[in-house]
């Protein structure tokens, strides 16, 4: 250690009348203070020295102490909450990034100190679900934001419920909410009923939910883009995006592609078909409409789909691919209904989700006289 930490020094250094000089020391002796070389005694020095700077008059000499100790893990756990309490510019580095500041001195900060130093704590590169708890319950809606936005920011189930309480119709909150990297089932659905189509969108492709949840969403939006079954999909760019972005994220199941093809979704089935195969969409479509049914079971084959549910394709496409739409007076009800009756009373191997989903579907579609019987 240089003799300029030498305690003789040290009475010098404190009587020198420029900040200036003593934040450069400041800077000195905080580069030190996790050097390997230090003995104990070196070290139990330079900790006094940074106990004295800490409560210097000189807000220069603290912000130069508190920007060079703020991921010092000898700074001395006394002087980083005292730091933590001092103005902004000082406490800013030292809420965010020291790890010397233990989950209770946190929570207790958090509770004691103004919205901008929470903003701070919510910021740290990890926080647990103690602290997150204790920011959320500020309910102070840009420290809540922060917290929701930080992705090593842990969040209980409870807690997350409790911001889309508060905050769930908030567009500036439902962003990063919805772009966490996991959100509970739980929270998921909640959250489609609040957020915008282009967040539905992140939802379903990024998150865990209910097979029924993601099927309505997805069908829902895609009823929006097609206007009825023979006009074809004017936007084919976006389509193949949403489907390539399905199966990068693990979302093309089964369930989800069989009940697009049941509500007449061709476009949607052909990219999945030909993202699941690994083929281009022509190809597929060729595949799909082959009128001898050739060409789609090797298709199904290849996009290793479920061999028990082929008879249920199978079926659906045939419907699809023999319906003389030009000639009936076929609308997207009518359609539906036609094939949910054939899968339902042809398809035995159906899972009984499906099936339900399925008979639900044709139950919505079937014309108000049948309700009433």
């Amino acid at each position: 250690m240089t003799s300029s930490l030498s305690r003789d020094d040290v009475a010098r250094l404190l009587a020198e009348p420029s900040a200036q000089v003593r934040a450069t020391i400041a800077e000195k002796v905080a580069g030190q203070l996790d050097a390997t070389s230090l003995t104990r005694d070196e070290l139990a020095l330079a900790q006094d020295i940074v106990q004295i700077m800490a409560r210097d008059a000189a807000t220069l000499v603290r912000e130069a102490l508190a920007a060079n100790l703020k991921a010092s893990s000898n700074l001395p756990r006394d002087v980083a909450l005292h730091l933590a309490r001092d103005i902004d510019s000082v406490a800013m580095p030292i809420l965010e990034y020291s790890e010397v500041l233990a989950d209770e001195d946190l929570i207790r900060l958090v509770r004691t100190v103004p919205e901008s130093k929470q903003a701070a704590i919510a910021r740290r590169e990890t926080l647990s679900e103690a602290v997150t708890d204790a920011l959320v319950e500020t309910d102070n809606r840009t420290v809540v934001r922060t917290v929701v936005a930080n992705k090593g920011a842990r969040i209980r189930e409870e807690t997350l419920h409790r911001v889309v309480d508060r905050y769930g119709a908030d567009e500036d909150i439902q962003e990063p909410l919805v772009q966490r990297g996991r959100l509970p089932v739980t929270v998921t659905e909640r959250l489609v009923a609040m957020v915008s189509d282009r967040l539905k969108d992140y939802l379903v492709t990024h998150h865990e939910m209910s097979a029924d949840s993601a099927s309505e969403l997805v069908l829902r939006a895609r009823e929006r883009a097609t206007v009825n079954i023979v006009k074809p999909f004017t936007d084919e760019n976006a389509l193949e995006k949403l489907v390539a972005q399905l199966g990068r994220n693990g979302r093309l199941s089964p369930s989800l592609i069989l009940r697009a093809l049941c509500m007449g979704d061709m476009p949607f089935f052909e990219y999945a078909m030909a993202q699941l195969a690994g083929v281009p969409v022509v190809n597929a479509r060729i595949l799909i409409h082959d009128p001898g049914m050739q060409g789609f079971k090797p298709l199904y084959d290849r996009a290793r789909l479920p061999a028990k549910l082929f008879p249920a394709f199978r079926t659906a496409v045939m419907v699809a691919v023999q319906t003389d739409f030009r000639g009936a007076d076929y609308d997207r009800e009518s359609y539906s209904r036609t094939m949910l009756e054939r899968i339902l009373t042809q398809c035995d191997d159906l899972r009984w989700d499906d099936a339900e989903y399925l008979l639900r579907k044709l139950m919505d579609l079937a014309p108000p006289t049948m309700h009433a019987a």
